[in-house]
C-alpha cells in the first residue's frame, strides 16, 4: 500500500509518535529534554522548595533555572533527577573579580551540593549588557573566568557550564536575521565573552520575548501568527533565503548571525529565557490568556520534535520557559507578575498540554538518585 512506501511510511511514524507523546502528556509522562523552565520565587505566596520538586517531578521537567543560589532549593532539590542552573546575582559581581572571593563563592554555594543535587550551569549575572546603569559591565567577563577557575581548581568544570543570560536588545541589527549584528558600544566586552564561551565549551544563553516586539511595534505590522507559533505564513530571509514560520527562531538565528560575525560561530545559542504574560496593563497589547497558552503551547509541542532553527535545523534548540509560577512581588508592568504556568498554589493557569495540579494534588514522589553514579565525580576537597 503506498502509506508503507519510503517516505510516506516516516512521516506516519512520525505524527504517530508525536500523538503518543502528547496523549501521554495528559497524564504527567511528557518529557522534553531540551525543555527547560524557570523557577523564579519573587513572592510571598509560593510553594515550599519540597513541593515545587515534586511537581516538576510530576511533569517531567528535567531543567530549571534558579536567580540565585538558595540553598533551601538546593538542598530540596538532591537526589533528584533536576538539571539545576544557578545564578550569582548582579550586585556580587564586583567581588568575583578577585579568584580568591571566586572561590570562596563556588566553595560556599555549589560544592557543598554537588554532585548530590545536579548543578549543571551557573548564570554569572542577568542581563549585564543591556542595564540602564553599566557600571556593572566590566566585571562581568573577569567574575565569570574567575568563578570558571574555581570550579577547575576543585574539579567541577567538567560538569558546570559557566555562562550570562543576555537580553535580545543586544543586538544593533535583528532583522532580517542574517543582519544580526551586536552593538557597536559593547563590541569589546563581547568579543571578551565570546572568547570565553568559546574556550570552555559553553552556550551563549538570549533572553529573547517575541510579546515584546509585538507589544510595542504596531500590531497591524506584525502578525499574531507569527509571534505565536502558528505557521500561517513564512517569512523570507532575502539573504539567506531561509524561511521563517514563527520570530523566536528568527530571533534565535540572528544571534547566530551576530556571533558569526565575530569569528565565533561554533558557539551553541539556548534560549535562556521565553515567555509569554496571561495578563497586562492596558498598553500591553497582546497579554492575555489565550495567547499565553497558544504560544507556550504551541513551543512545548516545538520542543517536543527536539526542533532546531532555521540556520541550524539539525541542532535542536534548548529552551528555557519564563516562568513556573506567576510571581507577585515582582516589580513594573502587570505581565512581570503574569508569566506564570501555574498559580503559586500549584493551580494551572492555563493548558500548555501538561496536567493540571492544585495544592491539593501535587503527589509526593520518592526522589531518586541520578542516572549516573555520583561516585564518578570527583570533588577536589
Amino acid at each position: 500500500m503506498a502509506i508503507f512506501n519510503g517516505t510516506s511510511y516516516r512521516v506516519v511514524i512520525i505524527r504517530m509518535f508525536i500523538m503518543f507523546s502528547l496523549y501521554f502528556s495528559e497524564f504527567g509522562f511528557l518529557e522534553v529534554n531540551s525543555l527547560g523552565i524557570n523557577y523564579g520565587r519573587v513572592g510571598d505566596n509560593l510553594l515550599a522548595p519540597e513541593k515545587v520538586l515534586n511537581l516538576l517531578t510530576y511533569l517531567n521537567i528535567s531543567k530549571t533555572r534558579i536567580y540565585d543560589a538558595n540553598p533551601q532549593v538546593l538542598t530540596a532539590f538532591a537526589n533528584s533527577n533536576i538539571e539545576l542552573v544557578v545564578t550569582v546575582e548582579n550586585d556580587l559581581l564586583p567581588q568575583l573579580i578577585n579568584p580568591v572571593q571566586a572561590l570562596q563563592w563556588v566553595t560556599t554555594h555549589i560544592k557543598p551540593y554537588f554532585p548530590t543535587t545536579r548543578i549543571t550551569g551557573i548564570a554569572v549575572g542577568n542581563e549585564i549588557f543591556t542595564l540602564q546603569d553599566n557600571t556593572l559591565l566590566p566585571y562581568l567577563v573577569p567574575a565569570m573566568v574567575n568563578i570558571h577557575g574555581a570550579l577547575l581548581q576543585l574539579g567541577l568544570d567538567s560538569y558546570i557550564k559557566v555562562s550570562t543570560p543576555n537580553s535580545l536588545e543586544i543586538l544593533e541589527e535583528s532583522y532580517p536575521p542574517s543582519a544580526g549584528s551586536f552593538k557597536t558600544n559593547i563590541y569589546n566586552t563581547v568579543i571578551e565573552l565570546l572568547k570565553f564561551l568559546s574556550n570552555t565549551k559553553s552556550p551563549f544563553w538570549i533572553n529573547a520575548y517575541p510579546f515584546f516586539v509585538y507589544k510595542g511595534g504596531s500590531p497591524n505590522k506584525i502578525s499574531l501568527d507569527y509571534v505565536l507559533f502558528r505557521p500561517t505564513i513564512r517569512i523570507i530571509d532575502p539573504y539567506s533565503k531561509l524561511q521563517y514560520d514563527n520570530m523566536l527562531y528568527a530571533q534565535v538565528d540572528a544571534v547566530i548571525y551576530a556571533i558569526a560575525r565575530m569569528g565565533f560561530g561554533a558557539i551553541e545559542v539556548q534560549v535562556s529565557e521565553t515567555g509569554w504574560p496571561s495578563k497586562g496593563d492596558p498598553d500591553e497589547i497582546g497579554a492575555t490568556l489565550e495567547n499565553a497558552a497558544i504560544y507556550n503551547g504551541n513551543l512545548v509541542r516545538r520542543q517536543l520534535e527536539n526542533e532546531g532553527t532555521p540556520l541550524r535545523p539539525n541542532m535542536r534548540l534548548e529552551v528555557y520557559l519564563f516562568a513556573l509560577f506567576n510571581e507577585d512581588l515582582k516589580p513594573g508592568p502587570t505581565s512581570e507578575r503574569n508569566y506564570g504556568l501555574y498559580q503559586p498554589n500549584g493551580a494551572m493557569c492555563y493548558n500548555v498540554g501538561l496536567p493540571a495540579l492544585s495544592s491539593n494534588t501535587i503527589p509526593s514522589t520518592d526522589h531518586k538518585p541520578p542516572g549516573h553514579a555520583s561516585s564518578a565525580i570527583k570533588v577536589k576537597s
